[in-house]
């Protein structure tokens, strides 16, 4: 068998640049604003959505926010002036629903990173921002429209959509590139 990889990577490439340029510039500009506002930002993910949301967390900790990640031992408690920050691709998992019940009951706001915005995750965020790419609830039969496998294409456009996130507060926080470069750890 073989494979076209150019094409495949020129397929793959557009489908990554459509989905990123279809991603409201004002939902975007909200959740900016949201992070840049927090007291703190906790982010939470399953698989390689979770994945994707450690990067993100890693990058707001470089912009010299006090970021952390659901699960590693030093995340502190949430509560009012703090925003959860969740993925939910395919619209919702019981662990990150959960987790949206638990801070909205302390009192910190939510935000949800989607690509289905009428599922229960987004749903009960006060934030939405809608990656429209294929995710595993949409990954078989006519539904499938990605030449990437299951959700590769919805975390993909998260990468680079949270890389043009992190652009924007970096410059809305006055953040120079060499003070994000000295948060960098020395210990790798």
């Amino acid at each position: 068998m073989t494979m076209d990889i150019a094409g495949m990577a020129a397929r793959a490439a557009e489908e990554l640049r459509r989905a990123t340029a279809a991603v409201d510039p004002a939902a975007l500009a909200a959740l900016v604003a949201a992070i840049a506002g927090a007291q703190r930002i906790v982010a939470y993910g399953v698989g390689r959505e979770g994945l994707m949301m450690r990067a993100l967390a890693m990058r707001l900790y470089h912009l010299g926010l006090d970021a952390h990640v659901v699960g590693d031992m030093s995340a502190p408690p949430v509560g009012p002036g703090d925003l959860l920050l969740v993925s939910a691709g395919p619209g919702g998992f019981s662990t990150v629903n959960g987790l949206i019940g638990v801070a909205r009951g302390a009192g910190a706001r939510t935000a949800c990173v989607t690509a289905e915005p009428d599922g229960d995750a987004p749903r009960a965020c006060d934030l939405v921002l809608v990656i429209p790419a294929q995710t595993m609830a949409r990954d078989q039969g006519s539904a499938a429209t990605s030449v990437l496998p299951m959700g590769s294409l919805f975390e993909g456009a998260q990468y680079l959509t949270f890389e043009l996130l992190v652009l924007a507060l970096r410059a809305r926080l006055g953040t120079d590139p060499a003070a994000m470069r000295a948060r960098h750890t020395n210990l790798e």
